[in-house]
Order: C-alpha cells, then structure tokens, then sequence
C-alpha cells in the first residue's frame, strides 16, 4: 500500500522472513501440527491509524449514543411521544441504510482517504444541524441528514482497517478502535449531559462538532492515500459491483449475522434513560456518573476481548459474551427502584457482555470479503445494519408507553425478552459465519 509498506496478503518474497508489517506471517510447519499463523506487532504509522480511526468513531458514536441519555430531556422540551422519538433515533438509521446501499456500488472505485472525507464533512454538517433543531421535525430531518453521511463512515473505516491489518491483528485492532465507544460513555456523554444540564441540549451537539472538526483536519494533513484495492478493480459499473456483492451467498450471511447483531442493541438504547429516570427513579443529574462508570468497564474489557479474539475461538468468545449479555438484559429491563450502586453495577456487568459479542463477530465478519470487494461489502453490511437498528427503534417506540411526561414507561422488559431470542438466533447466525472464515483461511493456508 503506497505510503505504508504493507505487503499484499501471502504474497512474501521467497527465502525471506516475514515482515512485521500487517500482513499474515506464517510460521515453519511443525511436528505437532500445521502452519499456524502468528500476531504480528504493528508498525509505528498502524498505531497511528488506530489512534485516528478511534477518535473518528468516537465522534460518530457520540453522536448516535448522545441521544439516547438526552431521550428524558428531548421527549418532555419538545412534548414528543415514545413514538416521535423512536422515530427521530431510526431516522438516522434508515438514512443511513439508503446512503450506504447508494455508495457501496461506488465504495471500491475512489481512494479510501478521499471517500472518507467527504463523509465527514457531510457528517459535521449534519450534526450542526442538530445543534440548530428547535422542535420535533427539525430535529427529525437533521437526523436523516446526518445519518446519510455518518452511517456510511463506519464501513469504511471498517474497509481500512481490512485493508491495512491481517485477520491475526483485527481482534485486536477492534478492542482498541472499539474504545471509542467506552470514550463516549466515559467522556463524551457524561460531559455531554453536563453541558444540556448547564446550558441546554444543544450544546451537546456543538461540542461533537468542535471535536469533529479537529479530528477531519487530522485525517486531511496526516492520514496517507489508501488506494491499493484500486488494483484489483474489474470494469464493472456501480451497479454491477453492488450485484456482484449481494448476489454472492457467502457474503449474504455475513450481511444477516451483522444486521441481527445491532437490532437489540437499537431496540433498548433509546429509552434507556426514561426508563431509568422514571421507572428505577434515578435522578437526571445521576445519569451521567452511570454511562462514566458502564464506559469505565467497557474501555477495561474491550482491550482484553480483543487480545482473547486473536489468541482464542472468536464464536467460542461471542457465545460466552451473548449468555452473559443475555442475563443481564433479563435483570435489567425488569428493574425496580434500586440504589444508584446497584443500577451501576447491572449496567456495567451487562455491556461487558454485549462488548464481549462486538468484538469477535466484527472481527470474524471483516474476514468474510475478498479485497477487491471489502468497501461495498462493508457498505452493504453497514446499511443492513442500520435497517435492522432503525426497524428496532420504530419497533420499541411502538412498544412501549409511558402515559404522561414523569409517567413509568410501560412494557420496557417485554423489550428485554425480545432482544434475548434475537441474542440467541444471532449466535446460530454467527456460528455460519465462523466456518466460513474457517474454511476460507483453510483454502489460503494449503
């Protein structure tokens, strides 16, 4: 990749060792078994991609997530319904469903850096939209526009670091970028919610936007061109390309176990906050100590699931996490009034387990792609994805009730029981996924 000096994949030369440089490094075979294949250590310009593609997530998380501790806040200033809000949070999903489906066609045919850009700076202008909104509509239309740039970020994120990192280092490579994810809990939201407490909601959309903006000029002045798939491109059109992605078996069950995978996550999250607020009596100025302490967790168990991720089973990891995710869903969504401490404690446990299911599944699926076609088939996945989630908020929204502003909201464990079968059949679904990369490795490896 020029600027990086990272080989294509299997491709060492002859009576060479193997360079620590991204790429797969296969050992001698040895008396006890096959060629196995070992980590490597990243080199100096791969920890500073991982560095910037997490605080780039950060910023995209935040945005997302921000929403859903802002839920009580949004609902009562704005008089709108459990359905009105359901449906601002899944207009950013749909949205970007129908732009990742429009871009994947084109995702393999620019260089990775400049579709990248061009995003986030959609995504800013988006978020500053938010930061404008003053009743329902506004909000939900900022959301839609904001959802067509940033949803498709993460795909290509994700098709970066596919192209830059080798199947033995991306377990590791997603606990670190993955963090940002603990960041926005342990930084962005909490400071979030003290800026709407202390001045209004909306300053809480001016910040992501102040911190997008400083990371957008990193990636302009610091982050090298990305255009070694450029290579491997056939003439096929848009059109053909996105075809040729779809239609491909192997693919279409990474795109169903990815898509299962987020619809539980978007079906409890946006009326998390309410419900902690109103059924469990958890003041709003608690709110923010419970996401520092629940990110406190995450950022101490997404480094440890990535490193188990490259050293061990990744499905064998994704199912543990998926029992304990589903426990924890089952006490949580039934909660009474209880100590904050105990609130704290629940909350942490059970997105350790929901972390522990992330990590390995997005690992496993980012194996699933030839390179060639990695940024319309992350595109794909991302936009299914957020189909998923988007249908999961309407879905919620239309659940669960909550009869006046300070009212219980009403059938949040029902949401509990449905996301547990969803937890149980993406385990089904991901075990697909596992042989087929197993099997895939198999063929490379021969």
């Amino acid at each position: 990749m020029p600027g990086i000096g990272i080989e294509r994949m299997n491709e060492t030369p002859k009576d060479s060792k193997p360079e620590m440089t991204g790429t797969i490094a296969k050992s001698q075979p040895t008396a006890s078994g096959p060629i196995k294949l070992e980590a490597i250590e990243f080199t100096a310009y791969q920890k500073f991609m991982i560095g910037l593609l997490a605080l780039l997530q950060f910023t995209i998380v935040l945005d997302f997530m921000i929403l859903s501790p802002l839920g009580d806040i949004l609902m009562k200033s704005m008089e709108m319904s459990t359905t009105q809000f359901g449906s601002v949070v899944s207009a950013y999903a749909i949205s970007a469903c129908i732009s990742g489906f429009l871009a994947a066609g084109f995702a393999d045919k620019f260089d990775r850096k400049k579709l990248l850009l061009f995003f986030y700076v959609g995504f800013i202008i988006g978020t500053f939209f938010c930061a404008l909104a003053y009743n329902y509509e506004t909000l939900f239309i900022a959301r839609i526009v904001t959802g067509i740039f940033g949803g498709v970020i993460g795909s290509i994120s994700m098709a970066i670091i596919t192209d830059v990192f080798s199947l033995q280092q991306r377990g590791k490579v997603m606990g670190y970028v993955q963090m940002a994810f603990a960041g926005s809990q342990i930084l962005g939201i909490p400071i979030g919610l003290l800026l709407a407490n202390a001045f209004n909601w909306h300053a809480t959309f001016y910040m992501v936007v102040v911190l997008a903006i400083l990371i957008g000029i990193a990636i302009v002045f610091e982050l090298k061109p990305l255009t070694e798939h450029l290579k491997l491109q056939s003439d096929k059109n848009a059109l053909q390309h996105l075809w040729h992605t779809i239609k491909k078996k192997d693919y279409r069950i990474g795109f169903i176990a990815t898509a299962m995978l987020s619809m539980g996550g978007f079906m409890l999250m946006p009326f998390t906050t309410a419900f902690l607020v109103n059924n469990v009596n958890i003041a709003q100025s608690q709110i923010p100590l419970i996401f520092f302490f629940t990110g406190i967790s995450t950022i101490i168990i997404m480094p440890l699931v990535g490193k188990l991720a490259d050293r061990f089973d990744k499905f064998k990891l994704f199912t543990i996490g998926s029992l304990i995710a589903c426990v924890m869903i089952v006490i949580y969504t039934n909660l009474s009034p209880v100590p904050i401490w105990m609130v704290i404690i629940i909350n942490m446990v059970l997105f350790m387990g929901i972390m522990s299911r992330m990590v390995p599944a997005t690992a496993l699926n980012s194996a699933v792609p030839e390179m060639y076609d990695r940024g319309a088939y992350m595109s794909v996945n991302s936009s299914l994805q957020q189909m998923a989630g988007g249908l999961a908020a309407i879905f919620a929204g239309m659940v669960v009730v909550q009869q006046t502003k300070t009212s219980p909201i009403e059938h949040f464990d029902t949401l509990g029981y449905v996301m547990v079968g969803l937890i149980l059949w993406c385990v089904y679904l991901v075990s697909r996924v596992s042989k087929l990369v197993k099997a895939k490795r198999k063929m490379e490896t021969v």
